[in-house]
């Protein structure tokens, strides 16, 4: 059954990766080839539940890859819930995260297009009713995976990517404890995808301790099974995610107007 859950996600991973960069680009071709490797390794024996991977650099070598092209790998199978990074410690296979099924956002991205406001409109009506449903049912160890989370979060909010592994985590344990597998499915989908699409910017986030604070005063109120109070947080959480998101992806297309001018002006010359 394990092998069933973790195989499930990563070929989710797979097509998320294969969507979203339709021209199979080099980096998207190398972030494949770390997902592709650690299946195998989990298919066939050699990694197995709680197993630490090898050391970045160790690793990055034995795949001929760049350390950049590893971390975004292990980054995309984090958020999956197939490995668990531990700040400072090391990242390890993850304990049977929930089986997958139905069709990708991005799938459904390609053929009919959403938006940003789109996917966040869609997350403020499922996850403010998660995060009260986790108040309410959530056990003890979904708390101490949130409160881990929240701690990871402090630990990293000077490096972005790593963040942003606890960030998606975190969600997923909400959505794990609302008891409802239905709902957690449609959760890990929107976490795919939103991983996928956030990675690109989240280098330029201004204020990740803020974002630290609002989810340790969500863990807080799902803690103390305050279902209202969960789900005011929630929404206002996710305001203020939709916001600094928008903000990031400006900054990226601020960013590539200077580079596009100065590839038009070498094409010119």
């Amino acid at each position: 059954m394990r092998y069933v859950h973790v195989t499930m996600l990563i070929s989710l991973a797979r097509r998320n990766m294969a969507m979203s960069e339709p021209n199979h680009n080099h980096e998207t071709h190398l972030t494949m080839q770390v997902v592709n490797h650690i299946r195998r390794l989990i298919e066939n024996g050699t990694l197995r539940p709680g197993d630490k991977i090898p050391p970045e650099r160790e690793f990055a070598q034995k795949l001929k890859i760049s350390r950049a092209s590893l971390r975004a790998g292990i980054g995309h199978l984090a958020a999956m819930g197939v490995l668990n990074v531990r700040h400072g410690v090391g990242t390890f296979v993850a304990d049977g995260p929930p089986a997958l099924g139905g069709v990708s956002l991005d799938i459904l991205r390609a053929l009919h297009g959403y938006t940003t406001a789109q996917m966040f409109e869609a997350r403020r009506i499922l996850e403010s009713h998660l995060a009260a449903l986790a108040a309410e049912r959530g056990r003890e160890e979904h708390f101490t995976a949130l409160a881990e989370e929240v701690t990871e979060m402090y630990a990293t909010f000077h490096e972005p990517q790593e963040y942003l592994i606890h960030d998606m985590r975190f969600h997923r344990t909400i959505a794990e404890a609302s008891g409802n597998p239905i709902l957690a499915v449609l959760m890990e989908t929107i976490t795919a995808a939103l991983y996928d699409e956030r990675r690109k910017t989240v280098e330029r986030s201004r204020d990740l301790k803020q974002s630290a604070e609002v989810h340790r005063e969500l863990y807080r109120a799902i803690r103390s099974r305050n279902a209202r109070e969960a789900r005011e947080v929630m929404e206002r959480h996710l305001h203020m995610a939709e916001s600094a998101q928008v903000n990031e992806q400006a900054l990226a297309k601020e960013e590539k107007r200077p580079a596009a001018k100065k590839k038009s002006a070498r094409a010119s010359a």
